[in-house]
């Protein structure tokens, strides 16, 4: 694996960490809800997906 690509996922890693650490996680702790989900589950879920999205992008490149 290039150092490149390790960098990437190493940013990834930190940046995911940020972004489901408590206190970004309470911002979206509300009553509301989409369809009868609560925002909570849908940002975490959101982020779950983007994460693999992202994490097959740069895995996808590193095969090249």
């Amino acid at each position: 694996m290039k150092k490149r690509h390790k960098q990437k996922l190493v940013i990834l890693s930190i940046l995911l960490l940020i972004l489901l650490n408590a206190p970004i996680l309470l911002l979206f702790n509300s009553e509301k809800s989409i369809l009868g989900i609560p925002i909570v589950f849908i940002y975490i879920l959101g982020i779950w997906l983007l994460s693999i999205i992202s994490s097959l992008l740069i895995l996808k490149k590193f095969d090249e």
